[in-house]
């Protein structure tokens, strides 16, 4: 009987965010079981942490740019796995506040990361696509390929993984620490709250281009948007893995993971498929072409989809949702 089994906690960052809020289902039972998930002989526990949603019953409140509030969060959570999904992850919010988030993406992450090190704490660290530079030709990225990001953003995500990889290495626990990349990311908003995806989002330009307004919309970079869904029930699975496997085997896995879905669209060909399921025009979203403005502080790259073969190797299940049926799903009840 699963009741019988014993307990380990899983401890989510950024729990009240758009990924963290299916990272902690995922560890509830609420998503896809899978072979592997299955024959864990132990039950999960969750708890998670955030900071202006926090309710400080399931979502413990916690400023992760505070040593000494980590520090406590860990003490009284003892989790076995943390899973990091709290960062500043809007390339353009990331260019108004560098310092800001310098703190979280890197100097907080090394903090968690020490900690975790030093608690014998598997840690997944999620980090981005946008660690590569994506340029023409060079996709599909394998883990080990050479990173280059072309933004900011990118740069603190990279940094994040040194830092994540420098402690547990510093510390000789490097078994208990994996980086797991993953592309845009889309899926259920909260309180419809469409801008906590760079993805949903879109959905609100085509809404407003029926008001008459003039929307350019990129149809250049190429996009390989991920479900939160998948995203958490693959955190889960690595979590199931690494913690199964015997101290002097985990060395030899992996340090760097990645998932990505295989759906390749450019913003614009997403807008078009939004407007078809809900028989909307979109004759005032006008396809750009041109890709980055050569003079924006925030220059995207072009294509960084990812491989995910050092995850088939593990064994774990890289299935992912289908984009158009997930979204005719969603959008049912705005059909009009």
């Amino acid at each position: 009987m699963s009741d019988n089994k014993p307990t380990k906690t899983a401890l989510v960052t950024g729990a009240t965010g758009l990924l963290g809020r299916q990272v902690v289902r995922a560890f509830q039972g609420l998503s896809v079981p899978t072979e592997l998930s299955s024959k864990a002989d132990w039950t999960w526990e969750v708890k998670g942490t955030g900071f202006s949603r926090a309710d400080g019953v399931n979502v413990l409140k916690v400023d992760l740019e505070k040593g000494e509030e980590v520090e406590r969060v860990l003490g009284d959570v003892s989790p076995q796995v943390l899973v990091h999904c709290a960062a500043n992850r809007f390339p353009d919010k990331v260019d108004a506040d560098p310092e800001g988030t310098r703190l979280l993406n890197v100097e907080a992450t090394r903090t968690l990361a020490r900690a975790c090190a030093s608690r014998g704490i598997l840690l997944i660290y999620i980090s981005t696509d946008y660690v590569f530079s994506g340029k023409p030709g060079e996709a599909p990225y394998e883990a080990d390929a050479a990173t280059g990001p072309t933004n900011l953003y990118g740069v603190t995500k990279l940094d994040g993984e040194k830092a994540v990889i420098e402690e547990f290495s510093k510390a000789g626990k490097e078994g208990l620490s994996v980086v797991m990349r993953v592309p845009v990311l889309y899926g259920k908003t909260e309180e419809g709250r469409n801008e906590e995806s760079a993805v949903n989002v879109l959905l609100d330009a085509v809404l407003k281009a029926q008001e008459g307004k003039k929307v350019k919309m990129d149809h250049w970079a190429l996009r390989f948007p991920a479900n939160t869904e998948d995203v958490g029930r693959v955190c889960r699975d690595v979590a199931v893995k690494y913690l199964s496997t015997s101290e002097a085997e985990r060395t030899s896995l992996p340090r760097i993971i990645q998932f990505s879905s295989e759906d390749q669209y450019t913003k614009y060909e997403m807008c078009q498929l939004f407007a078809e399921i809900l028989g909307l025009p979109i004759d005032n979203i006008e396809a750009n072409t041109e890709g980055n403005d050569p003079n924006a502080s925030v220059q995207r790259p072009y294509d960084c989809h990812l491989s995910t073969k050092a995850l088939k190797d593990l064994g774990i299940d890289v299935s992912a949702q289908d984009f158009v049926a997930w979204w005719r799903r969603e959008l049912r009840a705005f059909r009009h």
